[in-house]
C-alpha cells in the first residue's frame, strides 16, 4: 500500500449504505473532516478499519485518517478514501503507518525504528506478533524523536497490518 494521511476536525458522522438495498446499514460510517485551511475529505469507514487505541470518535474531535493512495476513489468532491487506520489526535503521542524495511525505516524515510524487547509488537487483533516487523507495514505509536535524518524512535507499540 501507498499510505497517505489527512488530518481535521471531524464535522460530521453518517451512515453510510454500500448497497442499493441497503444491506450493512449501520456497518459503514462516512466521516466528513476539515483541516485548518478549509480543505475536506470523507472517510469511509469500514468494519475492518483499525482504530488506534479503540477509541470512540465523535464529532468535534481532530483525527488522521490513513488511506492507501494507489486505491480507486471515485472522482468526486470532497474526496472520498476507505480509511485503513484513523488515529484521534492525543498531545501525548504521534502514529505513523507505513512499510518499513529490513533496517525498519519508513518508506519515505523519515522515520527509524528502535524496538527493544519492551516494545509490544502486536496484530490488529490485539494478540502477540511473534515474527520480525521488518519489511512490513506498521502501525507505530510513539512520543518522542531523536532529531537526526531519519528520526529515531523507540515505539511505545507496533501493530502489524497484515
Amino acid at each position: 500500500m501507498n499510505f497517505r494521511f489527512f488530518t481535521g476536525r471531524v464535522m460530521e458522522i453518517n451512515d453510510f449504505s454500500i448497497q442499493q438495498d441497503d444491506q450493512g446499514s449501520g456497518c459503514y460510517k462516512i466521516f466528513t473532516v476539515a483541516d485548518r485551511e478549509g480543505s475536506v475529505v470523507n472517510f469511509v469507514i469500514e468494519p475492518g478499519t483499525y482504530f488506534v487505541d479503540h477509541v470512540l470518535v465523535k464529532v468535534g474531535d481532530i483525527v488522521t485518517g490513513f488511506y492507501d493512495a494507489n486505491a480507486p476513489t471515485p472522482l468526486i468532491y470532497p474526496p472520498q478514501y476507505r480509511t485503513v487506520v484513523m488515529a484521534k489526535e492525543r498531545a501525548d503521542q504521534f502514529v505513523k503507518v507505513d512499510f518499513f524495511d529490513r533496517n525498519l525505516v519508513s518508506s519515505d524515510g523519515t522515520l527509524k525504528l528502535n524496538i527493544n524487547r519492551n516494545t509490544p509488537i502486536l496484530l490488529e487483533n490485539g494478540q502477540l506478533f511473534a515474527g520480525s516487523p521488518a519489511n512490513r507495514e506498521l502501525i507505530v505509536i510513539y512520543s518522542t524523536t531523536t532529531r537526526s535524518i531519519p528520526a529515531q524512535t523507540t515505539p511505545h507499540k507496533v501493530i502489524v497490518i497484515c
